[in-house]
């Protein structure tokens, strides 16, 4: 059985690899791109910790995990730091 758009967030969010920042910038389904520099994941919703308030001086963000559309890593990682949310790295080429 396929997983929806939002189990599939919820899953990676909820085991985000410890090795990363929680911070990045979060693309919603609405059109606003938040950076982050922190976020709690629960089983129903995500609170984001944005780095610097809104227009309207909003610091915390509640979203419904069916309204994201992206998470932009804004840190320089290895790919091998997502093999435990199930991504698959390939091995390196090798040389002639």
């Amino acid at each position: 059985m396929a997983l929806d758009a939002a189990e599939i967030w919820r899953k990676c969010l909820q085991n985000w690899p410890p090795e990363l920042q929680r911070s990045g910038v979060l693309v919603t389904s609405f059109g606003e791109q938040i950076a982050f520099d922190n976020f709690a994941a629960s089983d129903d919703m995500l609170l984001v910790e944005r780095r610097a308030p809104d227009t309207v001086g909003a610091r915390l963000v509640l979203l419904a995990y069916q309204n994201v559309d992206a998470v932009k890593v804004t840190e320089v990682v290895k790919l091998k730091a997502f093999q435990s949310l199930g991504f698959v790295v390939p091995a390196p080429a090798s040389k002639k």
